[in-house]
């Protein structure tokens, strides 16, 4: 019996989706609720689990193709495994036998059996071959164990998974020809999110009037405060101690004071929120996403930072939702854990301003007539000149730098 594997609802007012990645092929094994396919739509990739145990049979939709909610993706013939193994083992065998031993080869060969049932996206397989390395000996941290540019990244980084020399290198050097600079090109195809985020950036530069507006931090106080009670703080509330909790409960503090820059155009009317819905930039594998963390206002710096947590675990893992990243008043960038000194942020339609962060790196400054070297940050204020002026963009960011250089003013509410 083959039950049909349909899209699911995908959330609000998302319609369709597109093939991103087939996880099984057919004539796999799976069982019930297992990822067998993965649905990029505009925000966020979604896993489809399989609606029974059995085999994977045909598959209607293709990688690349664009599906709406219900449309029918692939049937499990339930019940076949037992009988799918031993069928499958015979031509197999009989293939084996007739195919001549293949000689060694590159990296390129070690896709899908070297290491089991490794799947690689477009851009791992890139950097794979980019860097020589054998996939099978990388651990993979993304959802069931596959792999993430991160890893491939690390594991280059650490020289552990070189790829055995091929047998053609082995032989004298005279033997072999000699080999000209690389031109190779590989088209892959955007993907929905990538083509969404492209959309949206356009559309934020053509039709907001943008203007960036830049001051720098002093971090001593704030990086003293952190050392002195990163142990303490992560023992009782089992999360670490990061910059992210300090940021947003000073954004969340400027925009109480300065509520133009939390607010909104739409058509003729001007929406204030009296609420604070933080978007935070967090990698994933397939790019940056922006969770949103809700009424950031009333929580604490350690709710704060159990929430980036779990949205980076989640980017990490490929399950963040579309609740997750529905809405939004204002975005914080930290371009700095990539080693960004300045950067002038793109807003995120309809959100009009964003705050990018920028790495800490120590340089002179002049602090009661001397010369001292202090650990500073810039900061970059982009916004929308349509609804905020100069003076409110200044006053917001002088106001975030004074809560920063300044901790104790989040305490008191200063």
């Amino acid at each position: 019996m083959a039950t049909e594997v349909k899209v699911p609802t995908l959330g609000e007012s998302v319609t369709e989706a597109t093939v991103g990645q087939w996880l099984k092929k057919p004539g796999d094994a799976v069982k019930a609720d297992e990822p067998i396919v993965s649905l990029e739509t505009d925000k966020v990739a979604v896993d489809v689990p399989a609606p029974v145990a059995g085999v994977l049979g045909d598959i209607v939709a293709k990688e690349g193709d664009t599906v709406e909610v219900g449309a029918l993706l692939a049937y499990v013939n339930e019940g076949a495994a037992a009988a799918a193994a031993p069928a499958a083992a015979a031509p197999a065998a009989k293939a084996e036998a007739a195919a001549p031993a293949p000689a060694a080869s590159a990296p390129a060969a070690a896709d899908d059996e070297e290491g089991g049932n490794l799947t690689l996206s477009p851009a791992v397989r890139r950097l794979v071959l980019e860097h020589g390395l054998d996939p099978s000996k990388i651990k993979g941290t993304g959802k069931d164990g596959r792999l993430t540019k991160d890893d491939v990244v690390a594991a280059a980084a650490a020289g552990t998974a070189k790829a055995a020399a091929s047998a053609a290198a082995a032989a004298p050097a005279a033997a072999a020809p000699a080999a000209g600079p690389s031109r190779a090109q590989e088209r892959v195809k955007m993907t929905r999110l990538r083509q969404t985020v492209a959309k949206r950036l356009k559309e934020a530069q053509n039709n907001a009037a943008l203007l960036t507006t830049y001051n720098d931090v002093d971090m001593t106080n704030v990086i003293e405060a952190r050392a002195k009670y990163k142990d303490l703080f992560e023992k009782k509330h089992g999360v670490r101690l990061g910059f992210m909790g300090f940021f947003t409960k000073a954004v969340c503090m400027a925009l109480r004071d300065i509520p133009g820059v939390n607010a909104q155009i739409e058509g003729d009317e001007i929406v204030y929120n009296d609420f604070a819905d933080i978007s935070v930039a967090v990698s994933a594998p397939n790019g940056l996403v922006v969770p949103v963390i809700r009424n950031a206002e009333s929580l604490s710096v350690a709710e704060i930072e159990k929430t980036i947590g779990s949205f980076g675990k989640k980017a990490k893992e490929g399950t963040l939702t579309m609740e997750d990243m529905k809405g939004g008043t204002f975005t914080i960038s930290n371009g700095g854990v990539f080693g960004s000194l300045l950067s002038s942020p793109i807003i995120n339609p309809p959100q009009s301003a964003v705050l990018g962060l920028h790495r800490i790196e120590d340089r002179p400054v002049v602090r009661d007539g001397q010369i001292v070297i202090r650990p500073m940050m810039y900061l970059a204020l982009s916004y929308d000149h349509r609804l905020i002026d100069g003076r409110e963009a200044v006053t917001f960011l002088v106001a975030v730098k004074n809560a920063i250089e300044d901790p104790t003013r989040l305490l008191i509410d200063l």
